[in-house]
This record gives C-alpha cells, structure tokens and sequence, in this order.
C-alpha cells in the first residue's frame, strides 16, 4: 500500500513509500481492527516534522509515516470486537500509553510524564497518511454518518475539547462559575473549532486575528456562528476589554507566544487561560508588565492552564459537538474543509499549501484517499 512518509529529523525528506497492509493478526487479543482510510488532514505539525525539528521513527524503520488528523472505514474487526463492524466510520485517537509513566498504566496517556512518547505520526509509532492502517477498538471512536463529511476535524477539535474540561474541572474549585464572555486568539483552523465549541455551550465570543476584516473567510465563519471576529492590528487585544468587558475565559491557539501577557490582562476575576499553541522558537518578550499580572492572578483568583494531546473521552465530546453544531448551522463545518488534494501521490501540493498558507487562503488542506 502507499503512504506518506518522512525520515525524522532531515529537512524536507516527505516521499511516497510502498508498505506491506497491516493485519490483523498482529491483535493477540482479538480487539484488532482494520480500517481503510478516507481523509487524512495536514496541518503544523507535519510540516514542522518535514522541516526536521521533531519527529522519531518506530523501531526497526528508518522513516516515520505521517498523519494524526484521520477518518476512516472499518475494513475488518477481530473475533472479539463488538461495538464496531464493517462498513461503520471510524476516528482513531493517536496518544498510545506505551510508557512507563502512571498516567499511562491508567489509560491516561495523554498526560503521560514520560519523555519518550508515542503518538500516531508524530513519534515511535507510523501515522494515518497512508491506504490503510490497523488498531486496536479501544483506540476508535465510531462517527455517525450524519457527520461523516466533516469528522476528519474531529482530532484538532479533541484538543480543544480537552481544554474545556481541564478549564470546566479547574474551576470547580469556585463550587458557583456561570461563565459567559470567551476570547479566542488566532484564527486559523484551530480558533474556529474552538469558537464552535464556545458557541454551542453558549458562550458571546470573540475571535482576534491579525488579518484585516475585508475579504477575511475566517472572519465570515466567526459571525455566520454568532461570534466577534477584531484584527489585532487595528484592536490591541489589550484595549478590547474596553469594548467588550474582561473575558471569564481566554483561549490562546496562535502560535505566537508574547501575546499570552497580554491575554492574562484581559481575564475577568475568577477567570481562566488556555494554551494550546506549541511554540519551539527562541523569541523573548520585554516590557512585560509582571507586577501589573501576577498581582492580577493573585487577588483575582485567576488560573492558567495548557492543552495538548487528547483521550477518548474529549474526542466523545467533539462528536457531540460537531451533531450539535450540525443541527445548528447546517454547513458551516464543511466550510473549513477549504482544500481538499486528492491521492496520497499529491503529497507535494499538500506540503505547499501548508507552507504557503497565505498564498492559498487555506484553513483545512487534506487528502482525500478514497471516496465514500
């Protein structure tokens, strides 16, 4: 079968590789399952792995398939799978819990204190990029068809989900949080799945991005969901709070880590920041007011948290979501899904666009390996 793969730590090295199918027969206990993959997206994260920061291959390979946004059809299911059968659609989570750590022999592997790692496409284990691939039904989570066309969002949305539960169960410790305003910096891809899932808890929520508002399709999906959309450039995030109040939540997805000061300023009393961005870079940030925000969090009982990685459960939570969102606003997910490359042989013109986002006007590139 073709896959798409990389050898970990060479720049630039993603090619086409020819691999034998997985079997099933590699489940000892029956749970195996073999599934035929549908789409597969692209984001950061493979193209920081084919730019040769990060990224370790499985034992016994020297190269590393990529992909960890997938969906797929199940193909094939162990003697001892019942939940899942042949023809249902399928996510698979992408943490495995391998290592040695406590969090891992409890199923919570996606808090794992282990510096070795194992996660599908990213380290020690081949990805999704790829005809098919085989796991084990502990790691699927079954997609109703109603959501099919848009389930291969459902692992960046995972993160987010787990976000909002670290924030939902930080916060029990005020026993009474109503909160009602929400922040959400950046807007790529990420920032809207996460005004999504704001939207449909209820929150008024605004999106803060540093592109002008003409012409801006980010920003038209921000107010097609009831959101705010401002560019940073001609609203300081820090002045917002003028406009429209301090936030009782703040959730950072830009990549750009000095703007995590000025967030802090901008939470209510009691509130709470999220982190999801992953940023590897060596940039320093002056001026920061530390007084000013340490005296913030400390009188204000405010709290700071970071997400990443995800466990069954906030992908459970992301299906329910997306059904809600669905109903809601029929279409709006699929409006993400701007760039669709079909056959994993068009690698290339996948790793463009996710080079050149701006050139193309991208928010979801993806391959589609097979119809459905």
């Amino acid at each position: 079968m073709k896959a798409v793969a990389v050898i970990p730590k060479k720049e630039k090295s993603v090619h086409l590789v020819e691999m034998d199918k997985p079997e099933l027969g590699d489940f000892k206990d029956g749970r195996g399952v073999l599934v035929e993959v549908l789409r597969v997206g692209a984001c950061g994260t493979d193209r920081e792995i084919n730019n040769g920061e990060y990224g370790v291959a499985p034992r016994g390979f020297d190269f590393l398939v990529l992909g960890h946004e997938n969906f797929g059809r199940v193909a094939e299911v162990g003697p001892n799978v019942k939940d899942l059968k042949a023809g249902d659609f399928v996510v698979a989570t992408v943490r495995r819990p391998r290592g040695s750590s406590i969090y891992d022999k409890i199923g919570t592997q996606d808090f794992t204190t282990d510096e070795k790692y194992y996660e599908r496409g990213i380290s020690r284990i081949h990805g999704y990029m790829a005809e098919y691939y085989a796991e084990s039904a502990d790691f699927l989570v079954k997609i109703p068809p109603a959501i099919a066309e848009i389930a291969v969002l459902l692992e960046p949305l995972s993160i987010i989900e787990k976000g909002l539960k670290q924030a939902s169960d930080i916060q029990e410790r005020l026993k009474i949080w109503q909160p009602k305003t929400a922040a959400v910096l950046g807007t790529g891809n990420v920032g809207l799945l996460t005004v999504m899932a704001l939207r449909m808890r209820g929150y008024e929520v605004h999106g803060f991005g540093r592109t002008p508002r003409a012409g801006y399709l980010n920003a038209d999906l921000l107010e097609a969901i009831g959101a705010t959309y401002d560019s940073t450039a001609e609203l300081a995030l820090t002045d917002s709070v003028a406009k429209y109040g301090q936030y009782d939540l703040v959730f950072e997805c830009t990549g750009f880590s000095p703007i995590i000061f000025d967030a802090m300023q901008t939470l209510n009393e009691n509130g709470i920041l999220i982190l999801a961005s992953v940023t590897g870079g060596e940039r320093r940030t002056d001026a920061v007011p530390s007084d000013k925000i340490n005296q913030m969090f400390v009188l204000g009982n405010r709290a700071m948290v970071g997400t990443v990685n995800a466990n069954r459960e906030h992908f459970e939570m992301g299906v329910k979501d997306f059904a809600l969102c669905e109903a809601m606003y029929p279409g709006w997910l699929g409006r993400m899904l701007t760039h669709k490359v079909s056959g994993l042989e068009n690698y290339a013109e996948i790793f463009d666009i996710l080079d050149n986002p701006a050139k193309y006007n991208a928010i979801k590139a993806y391959f589609e390996v097979r119809g459905f």
